[in-house]
């Protein structure tokens, strides 16, 4: 992502400057896990998105800034609540809210956050951008209560998952894109495309995600994670739907009554690396990029342009 960060280098020093000042709060213990979880933030990539769209569309303004700050601070809430549900205690390699304060301030600090951003929106006049993310948080919230209810009646189209993962990932990375064009202008057309363009790119980064999980490199978690919590992803459709009838009764079994047995989980691992699987589920991830691509360069030439290309083959090239 290096030129992604040198094209709007600046812009991104004053964007942390924005962030870090608006996790501050007045209550001593808000204040400290709001300082903890700006210490581990992530690569940032949405902001990136955010302000990159709004530069290839004109020019980055105050808007620009608080689409990217809202983006950074609904994902952030997203993530605390997520791992409050998952009752995960690591979060990048640091302890998760709900590991060091549990759920009950959990909860708040996600409230919190989603407050904040609402706010934001509201006292700056931004009815369009909160209507952007709001539709997004929609999207991915009906897409977590979805998979919830396919636990227990697991499906094996592919129709089915790729809703599930433009609801649950893709939608929200499609509104920053949108939201970086709308800050800058409000023609409907280009806004959409960049909506659709940021879609195809979170399908891509999910299917990505969904790799890692059958592949035999070190992402920082286990290997088979998706199998065990039941997660029916593109790879092991791929192998239930091509493998012969005996394998493909032993594994739905193995998914739906033994997904918690390691030496099961890594039967079926093995039977997903051996299907063909991951080569089609990358020939999938590659084509979403590549009508991801096709929408970017119908924008002229540009650094911008070039940044996000690279940004782009960052979500597919990436090694965790």
């Amino acid at each position: 992502m290096q030129l992604a960060r040198e094209t709007i280098s600046s812009e991104l020093q004053r964007f942390e400057e924005i962030f870090h000042n608006a996790m501050q709060s007045d209550v001593l213990l808000l204040n400290r896990i709001m300082e903890d979880i700006a210490a581990h933030k992530g690569k940032q990539m949405r902001p990136m998105f955010v302000l990159l769209c709004a530069r290839l569309c004109g020019e980055i303004n105050d808007a620009s800034y608080r689409a990217a700050l809202l983006v950074e601070m609904l994902h952030t809430a997203s993530l605390v609540h997520d791992d409050m549900v998952d009752d995960a205690m690591k979060r990048r390699s640091a302890f998760s809210v709900n590991a060091l304060w549990k759920n009950r301030v959990s909860v708040m600090v996600g409230d919190q956050l989603f407050t904040k951003g609402v706010l934001l929106a509201l006292d700056n006049n931004d009815p369009g951008l909160l209507k952007i993310y709001a539709a997004a948080i929609q999207q991915m919230v009906e897409g977590e209560l979805l998979q919830m209810t396919r636990a227990n009646k697991l499906s094996f189209e592919e129709k089915d998952y790729y809703d599930l993962i433009n609801a649950k990932t893709a939608s929200f990375l499609a509104a920053a894109c949108a939201a970086g064009a709308s800050s800058v202008g409000d023609n409907p057309e280009t806004i959409q495309l960049l909506h659709d363009f940021g879609q195809k790119v979170g399908m891509a980064f999910q299917l990505k995600d969904d790799l890692f999980d059958y592949g035999k490199t070190d992402v920082g978690k286990p290997t088979g994670n998706d199998i065990k919590e039941k997660k029916v992803t593109l790879p092991l459709i791929y192998t239930v739907q091509h493998a012969d009838p005996v394998l493909r009764k032993k594994i739905l079994h193995i998914v739906r009554h033994q997904h918690t047995d390691k030496d099961k989980v890594n039967f079926v691992v093995d039977a997903v690396n051996n299907s063909g699987g991951l080569e089609y589920a990358t020939q999938k991830m590659m084509a979403f990029r590549d009508e991801a691509f096709q929408l970017l360069f119908t924008f002229p030439p540009s650094p911008t342009r070039s940044a996000l290309e690279e940004l782009v083959r960052y979500t597919t090239d990436r090694a965790y």
